[in-house]
C-alpha cells in the first residue's frame, strides 16, 4: 500500500471515546479489508431530504441493484449517538432542581422551628430593647452559619461527582471555578430568600405574647 496522506484524529464511537489509531482504504483496494456496506456523506445548501430522490437515481445509474438504506441527516445521527447522555444529564437536573427545592423547605422548616422554640426569649429581647433589625440580624446570622456549612458540604460533594460530569458532558471541568461560584451566588441567595420569612416573623414578635408563650 503506498501512504497518500496523513489525517487529523477522530473518535469513531462518540466524542466521549478514546482516539485510535485509524487507516483508510480506497473503496478499489478493500481485497485487504472487505467492507460490506458503505457511508455515502451529502452535503446540501437545503434541506437534505429533498435529494434523496435524486442522490437514489444517481447512485442506480451505477448500480440498480444498489440499495439506498438507513438515510437520516447529520442532526439525526448526532442526536442519536448523544441521546443517553443528554438523558443522563436531564436526569441530573431534575435531582439537581429536586435537591435545590428540598434545600428550600429543609432551611425554612428549620428556622420557623427554631423561631418558635425561641419565642420566649426573643420576647425578652424585644422587652430588653432590642431592635426588629437586631432580631432579623439574629435569625438571618444563625442562617448563614447552617447555609456556609450546607455549601462547604455541597462543594465537596460536587467536586467529588465533577468527575462523573466529565464523561457526560463535553468540555467540563473539575476546576471550573466560574461554574463553582455562580452555584454557590446562587444557592446563597436562595437560601436567604427562605430564611427571610422566619425571620421577618421573630422580628415581629409581641414581647407580651412572646412572653405569656410556653
Amino acid at each position: 500500500m503506498s501512504i497518500a496522506g496523513v489525517v487529523s484524529d477522530i473518535r469513531r464511537d462518540g466524542k466521549s471515546a478514546d482516539v485510535a489509531p485509524e487507516v483508510y482504504l480506497p473503496a478499489a483496494q478493500t481485497n485487504l479489508y472487505p467492507v460490506r456496506l458503505s457511508d455515502l456523506a451529502v452535503r446540501t445548501a437545503g434541506d437534505p431530504r429533498r435529494l434523496l430522490t435524486a442522490i437514489q437515481r444517481q447512485i442506480w445509474a451505477i448500480d440498480k441493484d444498489q440499495p439506498v438504506t438507513n438515510v437520516r441527516t447529520m442532526e439525526e445521527i448526532i442526536s442519536s449517538s448523544a441521546a443517553q447522555r443528554s438523558f443522563e444529564a436531564l436526569l441530573l437536573a431534575l435531582f439537581a432542581a429536586v435537591a435545590v427545592g428540598l434545600a428550600i423547605i429543609g432551611i425554612y422548616g428549620v428556622l420557623s422551628y427554631m423561631v418558635r422554640q425561641r419565642t420566649a426569649e426573643l420576647g425578652m429581647r424585644v422587652a430588653l430593647g432590642a431592635r426588629p433589625l437586631d432580631i432579623l440580624r439574629l435569625v438571618l446570622q444563625q442562617a448563614s452559619i447552617m447555609i456556609a456549612g450546607g455549601i462547604a458540604l455541597g462543594l465537596a460533594g460536587a467536586y467529588v461527582l465533577s468527575r462523573y460530569l466529565e464523561t457526560l458532558l463535553f468540555h467540563v471541568r473539575r476546576d471550573d471555578g466560574g461554574t463553582y461560584l455562580g452555584c454557590v451566588a446562587l444557592l446563597s441567595a436562595v437560601s436567604v430568600l427562605a430564611s427571610l420569612i422566619p425571620a421577618r416573623r421573630g422580628a415581629r414578635i409581641d414581647p407580651i405574647v412572646a412572653l405569656r408563650y410556653e
